[in-house]
């Protein structure tokens, strides 16, 4: 995008202040060479008629050309941020020249793409070139027989061919405009492509209601149907999350969990079948209103490339220093920040790569902490982490959850045990729920993936 939006803010300069001058230049000499005789200057133009068809199939060959170069540079540019993120991985697996032979594979299609660009658009001059040296071809061959007739001086063919010789550079300048015109617009078109996206997620327009306390915030499920094309991610997925409890999803990879978040969140819309909280349909509600009940802490913790505290204010700009001490005193975080000679001034690097893993998820929970929205949806945060910062975590989340309807994803099954309710998937449906211990009773899926869990234990 940044490339496309380059290339079509440079053109305008060009139309508004060389083309617009040019094609005043043209008109004037153009009057010039009428005035010396207009039987040459319909002469010296009578080609002009035939360029037509041959510029139309050059334009669209710049627009379909440059349009593939601009998709090729955009994957460069996606493969390389995928190399340098990856680069370790790259390494350990002695894939250097594989990934290299790949790239200069990516570069070679797009040089490629990039020429035939190049060379349809350096056509437009050319053919207008040919053009007219065509017709001063025939002024020459027309006129010069007249002076040797006597019907014209040598001073008026001079002044004709001055004229025309002038008004030859600014034709080639505008006809090289035309083509950077051409391959603009195949810039500005992925542009609009951009803007032409149509929102998937329709917000209702905002009603009055009243805030959803914690105690009041149930989530219910009520037969969800959520459909990718020909795929069934959810198939009549139903389920209650009791205000204030702790209910855990568990399931295969696959089983649907993430998808609950999804249409939780409106992320995605479910294809059929009702989704409530705090007894207003989700769907009821703007996007603003629904997402404001959430605080959300993720497996991979997305930070971005700022201060520390600017990434932990995130959702909630404004917060005092009293609370925001706070927030890090339960986060676990305020001997960490102590450490630090800037404190929270700190920057955290790109995608938070200057803090441990255990560090951006205490830092995605004192976000959470901070929003102190009503519903908590955890992605098990823990997954990724060493004992020890996994114990910290822990303790935060913990914390964090008190008081709060909360909603897990649970890959460890270890981690809750102490679940007020545990809704078990499989294959897009909800096939159990139950506390641990009655799941385990009963036998079912849940007792099968606990037994491949802890079968080694």
């Amino acid at each position: 995008v940044r490339g496309d939006t380059a290339a079509a803010n440079g053109i305008w300069q060009v139309v508004l202040s060389a083309g617009a001058r040019d094609v005043v230049a043209m008109c004037a000499l153009l009057v010039v060479a009428i005035s010396v005789d207009w039987v040459w200057t319909l002469i010296a133009v009578a080609g002009a008629p035939l360029l037509l068809g041959p510029v139309l199939v050059l334009q669209k060959l710049v627009r379909r050309t440059t349009t593939r170069a601009r998709e090729a540079s955009a994957g460069i540019s996606t493969r390389l941020d995928e190399i340098f993120h990856g680069i370790n991985t790259l390494k350990l697996n002695t894939a250097e020249m594989l990934e290299r032979n790949r790239f200069s594979g990516a570069m070679s299609r797009y040089l490629k793409q990039e020429m035939r660009a190049r060379l349809a658009q350096a056509g437009i001059p050319a053919m207008t070139d040919l053009v007219a040296a065509i017709g001063f071809a025939g002024v020459l061959v027309y006129g010069g027989n007249q002076i040797i007739d006597g019907e014209k001086t040598v001073g008026e063919f001079m002044s004709f061919f001055t004229a025309m010789g002038l008004l030859f550079e600014p034709l080639r300048r505008v006809a090289n405009v035309s083509g950077a015109w051409q391959a603009a617009r195949a810039s500005l078109e992925r542009v609009h492509d951009i803007f032409r996206v149509k929102a998937t997620i329709l917000t209702p327009m905002p009603v009055a209601a009243a805030p959803i306390a914690p105690s009041e915030a149930d989530i219910v499920f009520d037969d969800v149907v959520v459909t990718y094309g020909s795929e069934s991610a959810l198939r009549g997925a139903s389920f209650t999350a009791r205000a204030g409890d702790t209910t855990a999803l568990v399931g295969a990879s696959g089983a649907g969990k993430s998808t609950i978040f999804n249409v939780l969140t409106r992320l995605v819309d479910p294809t059929s079948g009702e989704i409530s909280v705090g007894g207003v349909r989700t769907s009821d509600m703007s996007l603003s209103e629904l997402r404001s009940l959430y605080s959300v802490v993720t497996q991979d913790a997305p930070m971005f490339d700022d201060t520390l505290g600017d990434n932990i204010v995130l959702n909630t700009p404004g917060a005092d220093d009293a609370r925001m001490q706070e927030t890090l005193r339960a986060a676990h975080l305020a001997d960490f920040v102590a450490t630090l000679p800037k404190g929270l001034e700190t920057r955290v690097g790109p995608r938070g790569s200057l803090l441990s893993g255990g560090q951006r998820q205490r830092v995605a929970i004192a976000r959470a902490l901070l929003r102190n929205a009503p519903i908590l949806l955890l992605d098990e945060a823990t997954s990724a982490l060493d004992a020890e910062s996994e114990a910290r975590v822990q303790e935060a989340l913990d914390e964090l959850s008190v008081g709060r309807t909360t909603l897990v994803i649970a890959h460890r099954l270890s981690t809750i045990r102490r679940a007020d309710k545990i809704v078990v998937m499989e294959a897009g449906k909800v096939v159990d729920e139950g506390r641990h211990d009655e799941l385990l009773a009963r036998g079912g899926v849940y007792a099968r993936l606990y037994d491949l869990q802890f079968a080694d234990s």
